[in-house]
C-alpha cells in the first residue's frame, strides 16, 4: 500500500502527517515573524535614503545606507543567538524538542530562549493536525494550511510590530481568489465581493473614526487583512469574524485596562483578533450562520 493511499484512507495517519508538517513549518514561521519585519525597516531605509539623495542630502543617505549592509533576508544569514551570536547546529533547530532539550536556553551563553518559539511550532502543528483530519487529503486541506500558517505569521507579527506585511496579506487575499477559482470554500463571486467588502467595511470604520475624534483607529494592513479573509472564505462570513473579533478585542482590551493599567491610548494590534476570527469562521462558520439563522 503506497504512503498516498494511506493518506487518503487514515485520517489518524494524515493527521500525524500533518502535524509534523506544521511544528517544521512553525519552526520556519518563527523566521518570517523575526525577520521580515526588519526586512521591511531595511528597505524603508533604502527609499528614504533614496528620497534624501534628492534633496541633496547625501551625508544622510548614506549614514542609512551604510548602517548596515552585510545581506538580510529568510535564508541568509544562518540564525545565531542573538546575544552571543552562537551560530545554531541543526540537532538545536528540532521544533519543540531542541527547546527542551536546551531546556529554554542557549548552548553557549545560557541566554533564555523565548518561549514564544516553541508555542508557535506548537500552534501550527496542532492547527495543522486538525485541517488535516477536517478536511482529509484535499486541495481544501491544502488551501486551509496556507491560510492558517499565513494568520499565525501574521498575528506575531502584528503583536510585535503593530503591522500586518502587505507582503503577506496582499498574497493571500489573491491566494484566496485563486483557490476559489473551482469553489474552494466558496463560489469566485462571493469570494471576490468578500474581498472588497472587507476592505471597505473597515475602511469605512476607520474613516468615521477619524473624521469623528480626528485619531486613527486602525491601520491599513487590518482592511488587507479583513479583504484576504473574504477572499478566502466569502462575503457571508464576514459577519461572523467582524464580530466575533470586535468582540475579542473589546474584552481583551478592557481586560488590559483594568488589570495591567494599560494606557486607553495605547494602541492594541487588532490583527490578531481577526486572524483567530477568520480560523474559527473557516473550521466552523458554516455551523454559527446556521445556529444564528435558525434563532432569529
Amino acid at each position: 500500500m503506497s504512503l498516498l493511499h494511506v493518506l487518503q484512507n487514515q485520517v489518524a495517519m494524515l493527521a500525524a502527517v500533518c502535524a509534523l508538517i506544521g511544528l517544521i513549518v512553525g519552526s520556519f514561521l518563527n523566521v518570517v515573524i523575526h525577520r521580515l519585519p526588519k526586512m521591511l525597516e531595511r528597505d524603508w531605509d533604502g527609499q528614504a535614503a533614496d528620497l534624501l539623495d534628492q534633496k541633496n542630502l547625501p551625508d544622510v543617505a548614506k549614514k542609512l545606507r551604510n548602517s548596515d549592509t552585510a545581506r538580510y533576508n529568510l535564508m541568509t544569514p544562518a540564525s545565531t543567538c542573538p546575544n552571543c551570536s552562537h551560530k545554531i547546529r541543526a540537532y538545536e533547530n528540532i521544533p519543540i524538542i531542541s527547546y527542551v532539550f536546551l531546556r529554554g536556553r542557549c548552548s553557549s551563553c545560557k541566554a533564555p530562549i523565548s518561549i514564544r518559539y516553541p508555542i508557535i511550532e506548537a500552534i501550527s502543528g496542532v492547527l495543522a493536525a486538525y485541517i488535516g483530519w477536517r478536511f482529509g487529503f484535499t486541495l481544501a486541506m491544502a488551501g486551509a494550511l496556507v491560510f492558517a500558517w499565513s494568520l499565525v505569521a501574521l498575528t506575531a507579527i502584528d503583536i510585535d510590530t503593530q503591522l500586518l506585511p502587505d507582503d503577506i496579506t496582499l498574497l493571500l487575499l489573491w491566494l484566496g481568489l485563486l483557490v476559489n477559482l473551482n469553489n474552494g470554500f466558496t463560489p469566485l463571486t462571493s469570494a471576490v465581493i468578500g474581498a472588497m467588502a472587507g476592505y471597505l467595511s473597515l475602511w469605512s470604520v476607520y474613516w468615521l473614526f477619524k473624521l469623528t475624534t480626528g485619531k486613527e483607529g486602525m491601520g491599513y494592513g487590518d482592511f488587507k487583512l479583513l479583504a484576504a479573509i473574504g477572499a478566502w472564505l466569502g462575503w457571508k462570513m464576514l459577519p461572523i469574524v467582524i464580530l466575533l473579533s470586535s468582540l475579542v478585542g473589546a474584552i481583551v482590551g478592557i481586560a488590559l485596562i483594568v488589570f495591567t493599567r494599560h494606557g486607553r491610548n495605547t494602541p492594541i494590534p487588532f490583527g490578531p483578533y481577526l486572524a483567530a476570527a477568520g480560523l474559527i469562521a473557516l473550521f466552523w462558520g458554516e455551523t454559527i450562520n446556521r445556529t444564528y439563522l435558525q434563532l432569529f
